[in-house]
């Protein structure tokens, strides 16, 4: 039984996650009344769902406590990072629908969650998660309320002592190896949910809505392979490609299937302490972007949204496109790092152009059908992009800084 432990190990994650996903697929097709195998993904996607909310907290209150003051950080140029790459997304979306207009069949089906008002409700809901008490906000994976707290202990725990400091740094070392633990179990983890969206969706039930999604699939890749790839160039000035395809295997797909920003936390971690850089940043970086940094997510709110205008045929001029733009941007960044977190702020969006609540909702629940691919996609863009531009930011700073010596 060692043997074979060993010799599982010894064959990369990405590998062993493609088997998984194989044979899910296979047991989907076969045998979809077995629903105990999607107990497997359950359990792999609740232990890092419980183990990140922690992880984060001590990982960013440890990283800022340790931080000497005057200490330079590349915090600023990462978050331009973020915002830049959400804002393009949604430009590329916006292109990509008046290009390849597509209409979608409005049925009663509707969310049954509420979606925001307005973009001031949006705000509102953002301030008062990060007011939150900090047992609720961990409680609830609230990763705004974490974060808020985390960099308040963190700074205040500056003047603390060494020994205090080591202590909540060896916390953070300890939920690190758990969560690599966890990641071990990652094959079977996919082999679950990969069972389990077949077994409930099939592949037949796609087929209809296949222009809806290739568009937004498309735009997507577009902006994995050419917008991400430019903005990594522009920072690095040097072949992009060999660092966005690393990200994009590494992070991209196991968020893929987990279908969370918030989840994909700990994989990111560990993805950006292979590729060195500062621990310092990226500690405080990967769970900001799993909250602002939302491309995948502009994408969808604006395809969405264009959708329901073409439907309905409303006119759109190029200053109210431009507009959808920054709205789905700015929306995108309310985002919930969870699966279908996106679709709510649809029918925000779909105000801009004067459509019902009602008929808006009724896209919502057209973008929880499509939402097997969509949201796995989304995901994907959203949290490789996070180590990604936490990486170009770092690599930009340091070419820089030779240029100057």
């Amino acid at each position: 039984m060692k043997k074979i432990i060993k010799k599982w190990n010894e064959i990369s994650l990405v590998k062993r996650i493609i088997c998984g996903l194989v044979i899910g697929i296979i047991l989907g097709l076969t045998v979809p009344q077995a629903s105990v195998i999607g107990l497997l993904g359950d359990l792999f996607v609740g232990a890092l769902r419980a183990v990140a909310p922690l992880l984060v907290l001590f990982l960013v209150m440890g990283a800022l406590s340790h931080q000497r003051e005057g200490k330079k950080s590349n915090m600023k140029r990462v978050i331009f990072l973020y915002l830049l790459g959400t804002f393009l997304a949604g430009c590329v979306a916006v292109a990509a629908s008046f290009l390849f207009p597509v209409t979608i069949t409005l049925t009663e089906t509707s969310a049954e969650a509420a979606a925001p008002s307005g973009i001031g409700e949006v705000l509102n809901s953002l301030l008062m998660s990060i007011v939150s008490n900090p047992v609720d906000a961990l409680a609830n994976a609230n990763y705004l309320g974490i974060l808020a707290w985390a960099v308040l202990l963190g700074i205040a725990l500056r003047k603390a002592s060494d020994g205090t400091k080591n202590s909540i740094m060896q916390i953070a070392d300890a939920f690190s190896t758990i969560v690599q633990w966890i990641i071990s179990f990652a094959p079977f983890g996919v082999l679950g949910l990969v069972f389990s969206t077949i077994s409930e969706q099939g592949l037949s039930s796609l087929l209809g809505y296949g222009k809806l999604i290739l568009l937004l699939v498309g735009s997507m890749a577009f902006v994995s392979f050419v917008v991400n790839p430019l903005i990594t160039f522009a920072g690095i000035r040097k072949n992009p490609y060999p660092l966005v395809l690393k990200c994009l295997k590494d992070s991209g797909i196991t968020a893929f299937f987990t279908r969370s920003s918030a989840a994909n936390i700990p994989v990111n971690m560990k993805l950006c302490e292979e590729l060195g850089l500062d621990r310092d940043t990226y500690a405080v970086s990967i769970p900001l972007g799993s909250t602002i940094n939302m491309g995948g997510a502009s994408v969808t709110i604006s395809v969405l949204t264009l959708a329901a205008v073409h439907t309905l045929g409303i006119s759109v001029d190029f200053p109210t496109a431009i507009i959808l733009c920054i709205l789905s941007a700015a929306s995108a960044c309310g985002a919930s790092g969870v699966a279908g977190g996106s679709l709510l702020l649809v029918p925000l969006a779909c105000s801009l152009f004067g459509i019902p609540d009602d008929i808006a909702m009724q896209v919502v629940g057209t973008g929880f059908i499509v939402g097997v691919i969509q949201d796995s996609c989304e995901t994907a863009i959203n949290s490789s992009t996070d180590v990604l531009y936490t990486a170009v930011a770092e690599l930009s700073q340091r070419r820089k800084s030779e240029q100057h010596d």
